[in-house]
């Protein structure tokens, strides 16, 4: 059930969707601060300050791997975030899916550094340096399963708190737009979860050489800058028109 089963549908945030949980709940505070610590993990570290400028500099070197490292945990931390907000849902299986996606954030940095470790020096030709030493094949494959698995299962919970969701929608009192731009959500996670078992499955299926195609577990993620635009500019032409029939009802219809 909602924690507050009054709603004040004034607010919305900015693809429309009427905000049912304003307030900062305890979960959402423990949430907030895991995610958080997973970021520190990520953080360029050294046994001590930088005493000269080759010392600094080779931190810097660091930065680009932390960057996109911290970039995908936002991206999972912005999806509770924006779950929290909309619906305002803290039941029993809220409760638990949250703090699945803690164990399986804290779980998932190291793999997440390692790769982007690994992905900014082969960009970088390697400016950026690699902190893992990967020993022979199966190593590198196992690194892109591992770190697969981790994406995906995030990614999962996500769709799973947003279809627990949508199956309230009635109690939630959840218009036409806001079902449909719950079920762009869910697509979105589909796609997320859809690439890391590409990734996956290119890894294990490699031939045992070197050259390119060791790139190919990594590049498959680059298709999602082309699946999520395309994504969401579909959904947000359905949106469209369900947002204007809610303005000319007044206050939607549930469908």
């Amino acid at each position: 059930m909602p924690h507050n089963t009054t709603f004040d549908l004034t607010a919305v945030d900015s693809e429309g969707f009427r905000l049912r949980g304003q307030q900062v709940t305890r979960l959402e505070t423990f949430v907030d601060a895991a995610f958080a610590f997973a970021v520190t993990l990520l953080v360029v570290s050294f046994d001590a300050m930088p005493s000269s400028f080759v010392e600094l500099y080779d931190a810097l070197r660091r930065l680009p791997a932390f960057l996109a490292g911290f970039a995908i945990l936002a991206l999972f931390w912005l999806a509770h975030h924006r779950f929290s907000r909309r619906f305002g849902l803290e039941d029993g299986m809220v409760m638990f899916l949250s703090m699945a996606m803690v164990a399986a954030a804290l779980f998932y940095v190291y793999p997440l550094r390692m790769v982007m470790s690994a992905g900014m020096h082969f960009f970088t030709g390697g400016w950026a340096p690699s902190e893992y030493a990967v020993n022979n094949f199966m190593e590198f494959r196992l690194m892109f399963v591992i770190y697969g698995v981790g994406f995906g299962v995030l990614a999962g919970l996500v769709l799973w708190l947003n279809w627990h969701a949508l199956r309230q929608a009635d109690t939630l009192n959840l218009d036409s737009a806001e079902r449909a731009i719950t079920r762009t959500e869910i697509g979105n996670q589909l796609i997320l979860m859809g690439t890391a078992l590409l990734s996956i499955t290119i890894a294990l299926a490699l031939p045992e050489r070197e050259g390119w195609l060791r790139s190919l577990p990594g590049m498959a993620y680059a298709l999602l800058g082309i699946l999520m635009p395309w994504h969401a500019v579909r959904a947000q032409r359905r949106t469209a028109v369900l947002l204007a029939q809610r303005h000319v009802d007044g206050n939607g219809t549930p469908g």
